[in-house]
């Protein structure tokens, strides 16, 4: 009697559960996430901070091509993302060292290339990395960033 039972009850759950999956079939806009179209569309670049609370220091080996943010999610976490672009200015293929420290105290960086596996930046050619700040949701008020080479 008692095996009966949890037949029955599991047929029960597997008919509600197939029943419900299928609720919004008939509607093609229904599961569709309005976030899929922002996200093809790609983040809203804004302007970190005004030119005169930007310091930069970029090494003569790299010319800074663009700086900016924009809000979105890291691991989960709304955050705010800083976008830097460089060009290698020497005749030598170039490894860059990111730092952008802000004015609250928190700081992001790291290497361009990431990996040299691939090789390193070559002569004339433009490379961009993006650097999220976990949990930041606002924009600083000064930014100070600071653009190195690194040797082999």
């Amino acid at each position: 009697m008692r095996a009966r039972n949890w037949l029955l009850g599991g047929i029960a759950a597997c008919a509600l559960m197939a029943s419900a999956g299928c609720a919004g079939m008939n509607d093609p806009g229904a599961g569709a996430k309005p976030a899929a179209a922002e996200a093809k569309a790609g983040p809203q670049m804004m302007e970190c901070v005004a030119p005169d609370k930007l310091s930069t220091q970029v090494a003569p080996e790299a010319q800074l091509e663009s700086f900016q943010c924009y809000l979105g999610d890291f691991q989960k976490t709304p955050s705010l993302h800083f976008k830097i672009a460089l060009k290698n200015t020497t005749s030598q293929p170039q490894r860059y060292r990111v730092n952008i420290f802000l004015d609250n105290g928190k700081a992001v960086g790291g290497l361009i290339p990431p990996v040299v596996k691939k090789g390193l930046v070559d002569p004339g050619t433009s490379v961009s990395f993006v650097y999220p700040v976990k949990g930041l949701t606002e924009k600083p008020a000064e930014i100070n960033l600071i653009v190195k080479t690194v040797s082999e």
